[in-house]
């Protein structure tokens, strides 16, 4: 056969494993010469707890560590100068399917049989997830010599008790009753508990900080306590989460985000992730945030499939692989608008070419404290323009709006004027109806009685395809990058729900609906 390839080519490229080092982490205090970690740091055995505990790992449990796993083992068990740990708080974030929970599985037995610590406690959302990481541990520990030292009867899983222990004093009669239990993250995990060694799965699901108090306080008396962290990157709601991350991660005036090199800080961050704007087709990428790709598991060429067609769908479930697989934190989980369609439809202008096919629509925020007018036209080549008008904000805006709207509306005249009357708009209907001196003349009032879905599902479609065109807008930037679905059957209108505000999309969306439903516009009347 003739080998058309160059000489010294072979036919399959190089593979690209995952990587070892975080794309972000906090650095070590210990400076000098490379170490036996290999990463290049100058950790010793004298100055981290890690290397003990992946040799245990290694020679009692037979259960070595992965390269990325030892990395963190030995990185976030550093010591201070008087050999007390560094970080009370050690935050691991990597994509799914990597092997997070295998770090505390092999650290479980150290705890107990090395250190001897009296409460070890592993939650997560559901205390089913839990109970795995202690299974795990429980087998561990079974399949090694370390059971010999354990009574008959060392472990209970019956009646919702999951639990493991040693005896009260071992072979020479000093104390050790040691124990290892799991919770749910809620409000009520670990209560009456004082827990030297713990461990939160799934951080991403901590919405408020009812579960995180209540177990962390738990340590609480215990100066030499500390707690493995172990999540993927989530939305705007993994509040706990994001505010752990903001702590020890800072961003340059460039965009680039780096690691806080703070020596007083107990956080501990190892991040495995993509880059905020990478491609999710990029194999590089791909490999920072899953460190055990092409190593075990995972397969890039399966990794990529995956990203071809989220990149194909959008929406959720691009967001979906960004957060499970890229452990890139995204605004909301089910966007409505896909936020790179948004960025492709901006295009600077306005609409004065265009005067005589001006639609104007209002809407109200549900706690009636911020007010929006967006106008709209249909342009010459079948496109949907979008401009801001007017906002108004804060205690009596509706009233600041009401008074404004006849000026503002006889001055810029646009064709029609409308509203979403079954929407927060609601409040306003008596004064934007029709009465005498109202609309001004020539303008036609429309209440947009046309299913709520249907203006919102048009408006989005437009996105996607690129047919409507914005000048980019803060505020209308700011309500698309977190607005998500509320799925209503099999239509979906913009969640109102939540914190954030969507009135102006709804504003925006309104007048779009109005501004392609008009009449067309024959202009002024001939008599030849």
């Amino acid at each position: 056969m003739l080998n058309l390839l160059p000489a010294g080519s072979t036919s399959s490229p190089p593979v690209v494993r995952g990587s070892t080092l975080p794309r972000l982490f906090t650095p070590p205090l210990v400076t000098g010469p490379p170490g036996p970690c290999g990463c290049g740091c100058a950790l010793t055995v004298e100055t981290s707890a890690g290397f003990e505990q992946v040799r245990f790992a290694d020679e009692m449990l037979h259960h070595p560590y992965d390269p990325w796993q030892r990395w963190s083992v030995i990185h976030g068990g550093e010591l201070l100068p008087d050999g007390a740990q560094r970080f009370r708080y050690r935050l691991i974030l990597a994509s799914r399917q990597n092997g997070k929970s295998e770090i505390p599985v092999g650290l479980v037995p150290y705890w107990l049989f090395v250190e001897r610590k009296a409460q070890a406690l592993a939650a997560s959302t559901k205390v089913p997830m839990a109970k795995k990481l202690w299974l795990k541990s429980r087998k561990l520990i079974e399949a090694s010599d370390l059971v010999q030292l354990l009574d008959k009867r060392w472990y209970r899983e019956a009646n919702g008790e999951v639990e493991m222990w040693t005896p009260a004093k071992d072979a020479d009669g000093l104390p050790w009753d040691s124990h290892y239990g799991v919770d749910a993250s809620n409000e009520e995990g670990g209560r009456s508990l004082s827990v030297d060694r713990l461990v939160i799965d799934e951080l991403r699901h901590h919405y408020d900080y009812l579960a995180w108090g209540a177990l962390v306080r738990t340590m609480g008396a215990l100066d030499d306590a500390h707690a493995w962290l172990l999540s993927n990157a989530g939305s705007d709601r993994s509040i706990v989460l994001n505010d752990l991350r903001h702590n020890a991660v800072t961003e340059l005036p460039d965009g680039t985000e780096v690691a806080v090199d703070d020596p007083e800080t107990d956080l501990f961050l190892a991040e495995w992730s993509s880059a905020r704007d990478a491609d999710p087709e990029d194999v590089h990428a791909l490999a920072q945030a899953n460190p055990n790709m092409n190593r075990r598991g995972q397969k890039s060429r399966d990794l990529l499939a995956d990203a071809r067609r989220a990149v194909a769908a959008g929406g959720e479930a691009l967001t979906e692989f960004k957060t499970e697989v890229m452990c890139i934190r995204v605004r909301v989980m089910n966007p409505a608008i896909d936020p790179a369609a948004w960025r492709d439809c901006r295009e600077v202008g306005g609409l004065d070419q265009v005067r005589r096919r001006v639609a104007m629509v209002l809407d109200v925020a549900p706690d009636l404290s911020h007010v929006v007018l967006y106008a709209a036209a249909v342009l010459d080549d079948g496109r949907v323009r979008i401009d801001p008008v007017k906002a108004w904000d804060g205690l009596g805006c509706t009233r600041a709006a009401v008074r404004d709207l006849p000026g503002l509306i006889g001055r810029t005249k646009p064709r029609a004027f409308g509203w979403l009357p079954n929407g927060p708009t609601a409040a306003l209907a008596a004064d934007l109806r029709a009465r005498p001196g109202w609309p001004p003349a020539g303008i036609e009032l429309e209440e947009i009685r046309a299913d709520v879905p249907s203006v919102c599902m048009g408006f989005e479609d437009l996105v996607r395809s690129r047919k409507l065109v914005h000048s980019g807008d803060p505020l209308l930037n700011s309500q698309v990058e977190s607005a998500e679905w509320l799925t209503l059957g099999d239509r979906r209108a913009f969640s109102r729900r939540g914190e954030g505000r969507v009135n102006a999309m709804y504003a925006a969306a309104g007048a779009t609906h109005l501004a392609r439903t008009l009449p067309p516009d024959l202009g002024p009347f001939r008599i030849r």
